[in-house]
């Protein structure tokens, strides 16, 4: 297909609740990736990177690496994602809890953390994150798997963060408290449960009138109004 790019690093994860979902290596391969295809969009002029992905179950995986780096209960972090049903949310945390037990990830190494409970298209996330900070090129997050990705990249390295923008808070418990840790506020709050970058390109449009208010707007030299003052 025009304009897709191959970058099979392996041919999906293990399953997380009997071992490691991937190893050290293959993790690697992955953010590799992400931060070669930010570097293919910075030497194309790109001058944001909006971020999405497309996956079934990875709001599991995203809860449970989330659960990992916060310290937080598989209860607490685990939502319904695309529509789970109660029996289905219960298994779901039981899967998370699981999963944290069998593998142990060390929360101190964001690496461990997404090799073993994680996926690959968080690994990749991560590196376009970190790419993105290296080749300065803003990067605009969408739902909560790009959010934690995004955390996972913050934890490798902190001036990571200067190049993350919010764009919705996703309706995921695991959402709010990840922005929350990385320090950002989402504009856009409409109960979204979709990922596939459909918050980013809502926010979009609100990045580029608030750049197109900033720029067009007027001074008071401009207008001939005498400057506010402060008044005792």
């Amino acid at each position: 297909m025009p304009g897709l790019l191959r970058r099979r690093v392996r041919c999906g994860t293990d399953d997380m609740s009997a071992g490691a979902a991937m190893s050290r290596d293959d993790c690697v391969r992955a953010i590799c990736t992400g931060i070669e295809l930010a570097g293919r969009a910075a030497a194309q002029g790109t001058s944001l990177l909006l971020l999405g992905e497309m996956g079934i179950g990875n709001t599991t995986t995203s809860a449970a690496v989330a659960c990992a780096l916060l310290g937080e209960a598989p209860e607490r972090m685990a939502g319904r994602g695309a529509g789970l049903s109660t029996e289905g949310l219960t298994r779901k945390v039981q899967v998370i809890g699981r999963s944290l037990d069998v593998n142990r990830p060390d929360r101190s190494d964001p690496i461990d953390v997404m090799s073993k409970v994680g996926g690959l298209d968080i690994a990749c996330l991560c590196g376009l994150c970190l790419g993105g900070a290296a080749y300065r090129i803003p990067v605009l997050l969408d739902g909560v798997i790009t959010a934690v990705a995004a955390l996972c990249a913050v934890r490798l390295s902190p001036a990571a963060g200067d190049a993350l923008l919010a764009s919705h808070e996703s309706t995921e418990p695991a959402a709010r408290l990840i922005l929350a840790e990385l320090g950002l506020q989402a504009p856009v709050h409409a109960g979204l449960h979709l990922g596939e970058g459909s918050g980013a390109a809502a926010a979009l449009a609100l990045l580029d009138t608030a750049l197109a208010v900033y720029f067009s707007a007027h001074t008071f030299d401009r207008l001939g109004i005498e400057a506010y003052t402060e008044q005792s």
